[in-house]
């Protein structure tokens, strides 16, 4: 089973990617999980990578693609593997399926985790991180204090990038961007929509369903 896994932040990528690995037995593959593997395995791409990073630039598609294609030719992808996180935009889309033709890779499917904006804005602002510990909580579905984390007794605090004001622009953006990645794997007949508002479980079922279409 070759998979991606697309969806916009908070959708809960994450927790269904860790699922469905070990469910189908294959790998987990977030982009940001690699590319820190390779800076620090200090691997010619991930020095070139931190390159870019030590002066707070983003890390061009030329040098992500080299290092997804290296992961993707480690011999636990055989049986398959799911991409989490990536491809974010079009030219992204077309440089990938290039990589996959050239690794004789056939997608399965592209499963896309769909959340109303307004769900998404309301489960990331409840989000608090620890500043002792770096723990993340929601106030959602853990039982805390607002303001004290059970596991260290530090501080919890809301960041920036967790405000109301500050998702709803990131969704903008991410709309925008990722719009016209759907319409292409759209026009393949391997995008699968599955609703994301229910429980953990219940999404784990519609997308092992939608599979078996």
């Amino acid at each position: 089973m070759r998979l991606i896994l697309f969806g916009a932040p908070g959708v809960g990528k994450g927790t269904q990617a860790k699922i469905l690995s070990e469910k189908f037995k294959i790998p987990h593959i977030a982009t940001g999980d690699i590319l820190r593997e390779a800076v620090r395995n200090s691997t010619d791409l991930g020095i070139k990578a931190k390159s870019f990073m030590d002066k707070g630039e983003l890390v061009p598609d030329s040098v992500m693609f080299g290092i997804i294609r290296e992961r993707l030719k480690e011999p636990d992808t055989v049986n398959g593997f799911i991409l989490d996180g990536f491809p974010r935009t079009l030219p992204q889309a077309e440089e990938l399926e290039r990589v996959f033709s050239e690794l004789g890779i056939k997608l399965d499917a592209v499963v896309s985790i769909e959340v109303d904006n307004s769900e998404i804005v309301k489960r990331l602002s409840a989000r608090r991180t620890c500043r002792s510990c770096g723990s993340i909580f929601n106030l959602l579905v853990d039982k805390i204090e607002d303001s004290i984390c059970p596991k260290c007794g530090g501080e919890l605090f809301q960041r920036d990038d967790d405000k109301p004001e500050t998702v709803q622009k990131r969704l903008e953006v991410y709309d925008k961007q990722t719009s016209p990645v759907k319409d292409f794997y759209y026009t393949r007949k391997i995008l699968r929509k599955v609703d994301g508002t229910g429980t953990v479980e219940k999404v784990t079922s519609e997308i092992v369903s939608t599979l078996k279409v």
